[in-house]
């Protein structure tokens, strides 16, 4: 490619990410200094990739699941010729508004396919982009769908429990696209692995299903046939490179002082004279630079081979894969949505949120072809997949519901990376009080701005025998305060279509759809065209009068305010009804149309089978709560009602008291 020596260039990555971190005074350049070489014989011999077209379809994938790393990911892009990634950029490494944050950010850099930062999450986020690939590849043809998915990854992230999970899935289903190259320098922040870890890296991985060997991480020959033969493996491939932390720096190579921290005024120095590098700031040779520009435009003959390929698609198979990667909603999806309420309106259904999902997933699927459903196991529980749906596998990559097994986490974060990678709206199931094990992947979802949906069911005390264990009392409130994550508690089987509609309709972050195991009345006798589901809260049933009680209540406890609301009438005390599916969207509400939601009545009374936290926002700190104030029980449902005083009788003395 180059006459340029591959040391030099590794080294361009090596000096701008030690000046970088000297800079900022803040930094880990110890992962960028070991791992340069392994990044500069993938970038210039292997990804394939225009850094003047950063998204175009067919480009591999390339995570830096070691996000602590960053400067390696800059480094890389502002050489390779990424337009956004200046020298200037780099200069402001981890300043307010710049593109070289502390952790690469998905939404914030231009080339950065996923947000990294917790140890562990692009590993498995990379699982689902590897899984996207492959059932694209399978639906659209490999001319237009042929691609890898790479991943740097550290000793952290594969000592973080969500790494297991990952490895287990990609091994399972054979991804042989999917190609780890691991940073095995045996040294973490607080020294060397072994004082924590004994684990044989390469044997874990072979006993997953992947194919895995170690080798000399500074070597470059090395590298590239280990790249090579990972390519024509029928299994995901790890290769683990042997590298030196801070490699070059005099005293700190190859301890945890390079790890995170500047190396300081003399260490740099030191480092530089030793590598062979100019003691300028941020200089780079112009032959190197040039040469890594090329190697930044090396794709450019792939990808206008691409192009002239998906040119030669039929216009409805084109328009099908440019509507799905821009994640844009067919217009069939309102149509049969629309028809799907209309029927529950003529036929009621008395039936379990969790199966009102059911069915509306049932009429959702024929209308949208990029519905990818999965669940951690449950599948029978959580109600989520279609009759007519094949299983994903090796085998049966056309396959649309994927049985993650019980791995909750690695099943949320797989989503994110089906949703990054583009061309599938993906959902994952799980009973409710599990978003424990699958928050951190969810939170990541909220902050990148992931369409995914969660569908969690058993939302409540109200799936009974099984006890405080499976009893989400906390979760609602510990959702709804994650930024940017909706949180979604239908009522009945119209709220449940509506909630789905809204669901899948939203492309620039994660949705939670709370479903109850136990049977409701439908209690919607409409479906108007504006969903009033969309507004967060609506007047479900209003006061015959001036009311006097404000009743609000989110799914399953909506049929217990309506049964209140009765008994107040036959006291003579009018009240109005509020379903509230989404408390934190109607919290974001324009001020007035909160107010008219909320009302003016004296007493304000929430109802919820779970804490408190967050209802004050709407109820005020002097309103009523009939809800839960500690754990769960074992019990059938109904009894937990009555002994947990979550009751229509509970709501009416408590608004008696209050009116004196």
């Amino acid at each position: 490619m180059t006459q340029v020596d591959h040391s030099r260039m590794a080294n361009a990555i090596r000096g701008l990410s030690m000046d970088a971190v000297e800079k900022a005074k803040s930094g880990h350049p110890g992962l960028p200094m070991g791992a340069a070489d392994v990044a500069t014989v993938l970038f210039t011999q292997f990804l394939k990739f225009d850094a003047a077209d950063p998204k175009w379809p067919d480009r591999d994938r390339f995570v830096l699941s070691a996000g602590h790393g960053s400067m390696l990911m800059y480094a890389l892009l502002y050489l390779s010729g990424n337009k956004e990634m200046t020298l200037d950029q780099v200069k402001n490494f981890r300043q307010l508004g710049s593109k070289t944050p502390g952790h690469p950010e998905h939404f914030e850099t231009s080339g950065v396919e996923t947000t990294t930062g917790p140890l562990g999450q692009g590993i498995a986020t990379s699982v689902g982009m590897a899984m996207a690939e492959k059932m694209l590849a399978a639906e659209f043809g490999k001319k237009i769908v042929s691609h890898y998915t790479y991943v740097l990854a550290s000793d952290g992230d594969l000592m973080e429990g969500v790494s297991q999970e990952a490895i287990a899935m990609a091994g399972h289903w054979k991804l042989s696209k999917l190609i780890v190259l691991y940073d095995d320098n045996g040294i973490s922040i607080d020294g060397p692995i072994s004082i924590a870890d004994s684990v044989d890296q390469v044997k874990r991985f072979k006993s997953a299903g992947w194919a895995a060997e170690s080798i000399d991480g500074h070597d470059p020959t090395a590298i590239a046939a280990a790249i090579a033969r990972a390519q024509k493996s029928g299994k995901p491939s790890l290769i683990a490179c042997k590298t030196t932390i801070g490699y070059g720096a005099p005293t700190r190579a190859g301890t945890a002082k390079a790890h995170g921290e500047a190396l300081g005024a003399e260490e740099l120095k030191g480092a530089k004279q030793k590598l062979g590098i100019a003691p300028e700031p941020f200089s780079v040779p112009d032959d190197v630079l040039k040469a890594w520009r090329a190697a930044g435009s090396r794709g450019v003959a792939a990808r206008k081979q691409w192009e002239r390929q998906f040119a030669e698609l039929g216009n409805r198979k084109r328009a099908e894969f440019e509507r799905r990667m821009r994640h844009e909603r067919p217009a069939s999806l309102a149509k049969a949505l629309k028809a799907h309420k209309k029927a529950l309106l003529e036929t009621p259904q008395n039936i379990a949120t969790r199966k009102s999902s059911e069915l509306a997933i049932e009429a959702i699927v024929p209308a949208l072809p990029e519905f990818l459903a999965g669940s951690a196991d449950l599948t029978g529980s959580n109600n989520n997949k279609a009759k007519a749906a094949v299983a994903f596998s090796a085998k049966t990559p056309k396959g649309r519901f994927i049985h993650y097994g019980i791995r909750e986490h690695g099943m949320a974060a797989a989503m994110n990376g089906i949703f990054l990678h583009g061309g599938f709206a993906p959902n994952g199931a799980t009973f409710m009080v599990f978003t424990d094990y699958a928050r951190p992947a969810m939170r990541l979802a909220a902050l990148m701005g992931a369409g995914v949906v969660y569908v969690m069911t058993h939302d409540s005390i109200g799936l009974g025998e099984d006890g405080p264990t499976h009893q989400p009392v906390e979760h609602l409130a510990a959702l709804r305060a994650i930024p940017n994550m909706r949180v979604f508690r239908p009522c009945d089987a119209i709220e449940v279509a509506e909630c789905w509609e809204l669901a899948l309709n939203r492309t620039d972050g994660p949705t939670v759809l709370a479903l109850t195991r136990q049977n409701l009345p439908q209690l919607r006798s409409s479906a108007p065209s504006e969903n009033p589901c969309g507004f967060g809260a609506y007047e479900l049933v209003a006061a015959q009068g001036d009311a006097r009680v404000s009743l609000f209540a989110s799914g399953s406890e909506v049929e217990i305010a309506v049964a209140a609301q009765k008994q107040l009438a036959e006291r003579g005390i009018a009240s109005r009804v509020v379903s509230v599916p989404s408390l934190e969207l109607l919290l974001a509400q324009p001020a007035d149309r909160q107010k008219a939601v909320i009302g003016n009545a004296p007493v304000k009374i929430a109802i919820e089978a779970a804490v408190r936290w967050g209802w004050d926002a709407a109820i005020g700190s002097d309103g009523l709560f009939v809800g839960m104030h500690g754990f769960g029980a074992s019990a059938p449902a109904k009894e937990l009602y009555k002994h947990f005083g979550i009751t229509a009788e509970a709501a009416v003395n408590a608004a008696l008291k209050r009116l004196g």
